[in-house]
C-alpha cells in the first residue's frame, strides 16, 4: 500500500509543479517549488508543501495558490487517471528558513569559540 501512496505523491507533485508553472503562469509568484506532497492513506487529502524563493512574497503566493486550488484540482483530474482526485491543501515549506536559522546559530557558536581561544 505504501508503494502506491508514494507513486501517487510523486505523480501529484510532478503534475502540480507543471500546472503552477504553465497553467497559472503568474509572474508575480517568482520562483515557486513544490517541495513535497503527503497523501492520506485513503487518498482523499493531499497536503502540498510549496517553497517560495522570495520571503516577502510567501504569504501572498500561498493565498493565491489556495484561492486557485479548485482550478488546480480540476486540471490535475484531467491529467491523472485516478478514480478520485484528492482534496488539495497547500502549506508553506519553511525548511529552508529552519536550515538558515540553524546555520546562523552554528556560525555564532563557532565565532564565540574562536573568541575564547584568542
Amino acid at each position: 500500500m505504501q508503494h502506491r501512496i508514494d507513486k501517487v505523491e510523486n505523480l501529484i507533485k510532478e503534475e502540480i509543479s507543471l500546472i503552477i508553472l504553465y497553467k497559472l503562469n503568474d509572474p508575480s509568484f517568482g520562483l515557486v517549488t513544490i517541495t513535497s506532497v503527503k497523501v492520506s492513506p485513503d487518498l482523499k487529502i493531499a497536503k502540498i508543501y510549496i517553497s517560495v524563493f522570495e520571503k516577502e512574497k510567501r504569504e501572498l503566493v500561498l493565498e493565491k495558490v489556495k484561492s486557485k486550488s479548485g482550478h488546480i484540482r480540476s486540471e490535475l483530474a484531467s491529467r491523472i487517471k485516478m478514480k478520485f482526485v484528492p482534496e488539495l491543501k497547500f502549506f508553506l515549506d519553511d525548511t529552508a528558513d529552519y536550515v538558515e536559522k540553524i546555520e546562523g546559530l552554528l556560525k555564532k557558536i563557532h565565532e564565540n569559540d574562536n573568541k575564547g581561544n584568542e
